[in-house]
């Protein structure tokens, strides 16, 4: 089992800054690729930033390259979502989601495990 705790939300002006938080615990096995989903109403949850634990590849969402970077903490079992330059287009709830594996995916399906999602909402 693997438990996924997210934070790092909240309200920010477009053009701002917010670096989210996922605490992750349980198996190592189960989590070596850690993503970042984003879902607003009425739409299906979409695929933003992944990275891996240990490779460190990373993989991004044409929508946010150049803006949002993921990394990973191992020490502390974090995977962390740096926004930068936000757009009222990002407000959602961010999710963190966990598989086993080796290569990074961009698939919502094959992600196992989710945390409950924390609001990020970019006023214009």
């Amino acid at each position: 089992q693997v438990q996924l705790v997210e934070s790092g939300g909240g309200l920010v002006q477009a053009g701002g800054s917010l670096r989210l938080a996922c605490a992750a615990s349980g198996s190592t096995f189960s989590r070596n690729v850690m993503g970042w989903f984003r879902q607003t109403p009425g739409r299906e949850r979409e695929f933003v930033a992944a990275c891996t634990w240990s490779g460190g590849t990373t993989s991004y969402a044409d929508s946010v390259k150049g803006r949002f970077t993921i990394s990973r903490d191992n020490a502390k079992n974090t995977v962390y979502l740096q926004m930068n330059s936000l757009k009222p287009d990002d407000t959602a709830v961010y999710h963190c989601a966990a598989r086993a594996g080796v290569y990074v995916s961009t698939t919502r399906g094959s992600y196992d495990y989710w945390g409950q999602g924390t609001q990020v909402t970019v006023s214009s």
